[in-house]
């Protein structure tokens, strides 16, 4: 299959492309609110940063396409009794949408994480009204676990979180 991007770790220089990029509403109705919106090359110079502060092996890396950072994925390693599992979280530019490159994204961090790190499960907890993220958790092999009814709050209202998870095999 062709490869319509590159999963790469981030560069200072991303901070434009990133903005451009995340700064939009559509993007932010999606995510959790700790993202910026609207989003400056400032958020962006700030996010890489903190980023590249961390160390090896990486949790976090841009989506390219065409030589530009358009997007994100990372991984959030968990603590104490809950150290094997870690939470995954993307976004990708709305004009990058629809064209098979989330999905498989997606499977190349599942396929990263469970080699470098020490975890038996991957999770991504999504919005209600989020099918599209449903879609691409369950075409890269994810499965619903749970809806846990009026478990957040988005944009004011309050809404239902669908659980995604996959285990290591």
């Amino acid at each position: 299959m062709y490869k319509n991007y590159l999963l790469r770790e981030w560069s200072l220089s991303d901070k434009i492309s990133i903005a451009e990029n995340a700064n939009n509403i559509n993007i932010w109705n999606n995510v959790r609110d700790y993202f910026p919106y609207p989003y400056t090359v400032e958020d962006g110079e700030q996010f890489i940063n903190m980023v590249l502060s961390k160390e090896p092996p990486f949790t976090d890396f841009a989506i390219d396409v065409g030589g530009k950072a358009v997007g994100g994925i990372g991984i959030v390693l968990n603590s104490d009794v809950e150290r094997i599992s870690a939470e995954i979280g993307y976004w990708l530019g709305e004009c990058y949408w629809n064209r098979g490159i989330m999905t498989n994204v997606v499977k190349e961090m599942v396929d990263y994480a469970f080699s470098h790190f020490p975890i038996k499960k991957l999770y991504a907890p999504v919005f209600d009204f989020n099918r599209a993220s449903q879609r691409v958790l369950e075409k890269a092999g994810f499965e619903r676990e749970a809806v846990l009814k009026h478990a957040a709050i988005k944009n004011g209202k309050v809404i239902d979180l669908h659980y995604y998870g996959l285990i290591r095999i």
